[in-house]
């Protein structure tokens, strides 16, 4: 037990490493670093993870590859990319709440519908809202913003009709997404870049914390399954 403490100590000093230079790399617009330590934070919380789990999740692990994968196709700047890096995302996010159901023994989805609808409304407005958004990527926004408002909700309803730990540690990620999606559509549809500075560096800060979160959660939701 002790050794297996060091190395989850040595990995998450290394992820939190990580996280801070690519955090900076992005407030520079510093590429080689970019391309380096982007990928890093997911694969990072994959090793940190098999080495707390107990019971090795494999759609965690691979929902955590498609967001290495998805860090990737976020670095060129591009529609094109953008226009893959959602795909991917798309199918990342379906497999969360997959996960999330499963972990939470979910039930009744009442107040799940009842908590997701202000996020609908939210996201939706600004969806119709956004001016010249491309016509390859409408599905796919829509989509995100359903899955956005789906986790969201799933996480507040949860929250609500049972407040421990692991319910308070999602809605904490959940909302970091919810700040990270509305960052980077501002960004990529409303400002056209023009404040990359300061915005991508925030959604990186948004992107890591979130992502943290959500493996502080899956370690906790395990943890009390197994109770």
């Amino acid at each position: 037990m002790p050794r297996k403490n060091t190395i989850l100590k040595c990995f998450t000093f290394l992820f939190f490493l990580v996280f801070a230079i690519e955090v900076i790399a992005e407030s520079f617009s510093y590429k080689p670093l970019i391309l380096i330590f982007k990928p890093l934070i997911p694969l990072t919380l994959i090793l940190m993870y098999i080495e707390e789990s107990e019971k090795k999740n494999v759609v965690y692990i691979v929902l955590m590859f498609l967001s290495l994968v998805t860090n990737l196709l976020f670095i060129p700047n591009t529609f094109e990319s953008l226009f893959y890096a959602l795909v991917v995302f798309t199918i990342h996010r379906i497999l969360v709440i997959f996960l999330i159901i499963r972990l939470n023994q979910i039930k009744d989805y009442i107040p799940v519908v009842i908590a997701t609808a202000p996020f609908l409304i939210v996201f939706f407005y600004l969806y119709f809202e956004t001016p010249e958004l491309p016509e390859s990527s409408l599905i796919i926004l829509i989509l995100q913003n359903i899955l956005i408002s789906v986790f969201a909700g799933i996480s507040l309803s949860d929250y609500v009709m049972n407040d421990n730990k692991q319910n308070s540690i999602l809605l904490i990620s959940a909302m970091l997404f919810v700040m990270l999606q509305f960052s980077i559509f501002v960004e990529k549809y409303y400002l056209n870049n023009e404040y990359d500075s300061i915005l991508r560096p925030l959604s990186m800060t948004l992107n890591g914390m979130a992502f943290y979160s959500f493996y502080r959660y899956v370690i906790e939701a395990e943890k009390l399954n197994e109770d």
